[in-house]
């Protein structure tokens, strides 16, 4: 089960709203929809957590590049969401949109090792197909993207269990995200 918010930054504080993952079917949705929460194109921080499995932080700052950090990469990637968040920071997504553009009709030359490199991705008893990014079982990505908002790095390495809350704890949203869990 996914929990999932923005916490849009205003001139007053933060404000909160739900975030449908349902309309979330890649990491560019979820920028999207970030940057449209924006007040003024002032910082949007999304926060993603499967029960106590992992957590994952996207913080969009206006037409910046967005930053990401997950707490278990290795987790993640075995979810849909946390997998878009992984590809993103291991850059494995070309991959994926290589096998999006295949016209699956048996026509193309080396279709089927194409398609066999990326089932046995899925094999967790097998080794990672060559030239794959090992998937590493802890932290991945930036943990200083929230050190300016009142949560340093060392703190988001440590986070555990209930680390959304945590983490609105030390931005001042305690109260705006309790409201839309």
């Amino acid at each position: 089960m996914y929990f999932a918010a923005l916490l849009a930054r205003t001139e007053d504080g933060w404000e909160a709203s739900d975030m449908e993952l349902d309309d979330v079917e890649s990491l560019s949705d979820l920028i999207d929809l970030a940057r449209s929460a924006a007040v003024d194109d002032d910082t949007v921080v999304a926060l993603i957590e499967q029960e106590d499995a992992w957590f994952g932080v996207v913080r969009v700052d206006g037409e910046e590049d967005p930053r990401y950090f997950v707490s278990n990469a290795s987790a993640a990637s075995r979810s849909s969401y946390g997998s878009m968040l992984t590809d993103e920071l291991l850059g494995s997504d070309e991959e994926e949109d290589e096998l999006d553009e295949l016209d699956l009709d048996g026509t193309e030359d080396g279709e089927e090792e194409t398609i066999a490199a990326f089932a046995d991705a899925d094999d967790e008893d097998e080794e990672d197909p060559p030239g794959a990014e090992p998937v590493p079982a802890g932290p991945l990505g930036d943990p200083r993207l929230l050190d300016d908002l009142g949560v340093s790095n060392k703190q988001l390495m440590t986070l555990d269990g209930d680390a959304l809350s945590e983490i609105a704890e030390s931005l001042g949203a305690t109260e705006v995200l309790e409201a839309v869990r």
